[in-house]
């Protein structure tokens, strides 16, 4: 193994061939190519950032977390990246139990994102989680009436749209 930084070419080759084999389905060999690359390049945000996604289609959400933090606290991911840094970071908080922490993510990147509906709904999954309810219900109602293409659904938005923004109208 060579612990020495590599060339920025050979950086975007060897992130370039990992990616291609966890997308051809060779999941372990792209995790132990992206490790090696992270321990090369510690402070890369976009490989912490895949060898985090390596590890979290494998199950490993233990091992995701730091390279998502590490990918977070640095800079240089693209705005589509970062989406998915923090939606990948707050969704693991929650599958290890960690719902505070969820929340603690997913909150101010559904606001910085707030197109993204995938952020909505593990945010109100980890609201759900902390006993916020009533916020939880309040999100997936917005985001149903926003989102959903089922005609009944359609018919009802304004009204849905209206309790999704206060649960306890009555009238």
């Amino acid at each position: 193994m060579n612990d020495t930084a590599p060339t920025p070419g050979e950086r975007d080759r060897l992130l370039k061939e990992a990616i291609a084999l966890r997308g051809a389905g060779r999941r372990e060999e792209a995790r132990e190519r992206l490790v090696s690359l992270a321990a090369r390049l510690p402070g890369d945000a976009e490989v912490a950032y895949q060898t985090a996604w390596a590890h979290d289609v494998l199950g490993l959400e233990t091992d995701a977390v730091p390279y998502y933090e590490t990918a977070l606290a640095g800079t240089g991911l693209t705005a589509d990246d970062r989406r998915g840094a923090l939606l990948g970071l707050g969704s693991t908080y929650r599958t290890l139990g960690r719902y505070e922490d969820a929340v603690r993510v997913l909150e101010p990147a559904a606001a910085e994102f707030p197109e993204d509906g995938a952020l909505r709904a593990f945010l109100a999954m980890a609201l759900y989680n902390t006993g916020r309810h009533h916020d939880s219900v309040r999100l997936l109602l917005a985001l149903l009436a926003a989102t959903s293409d089922d005609p009944s659904v359609r018919a009802y938005r304004t009204a849905i749209e209206h309790y999704a923004g206060d649960l306890d109208a009555i009238g």
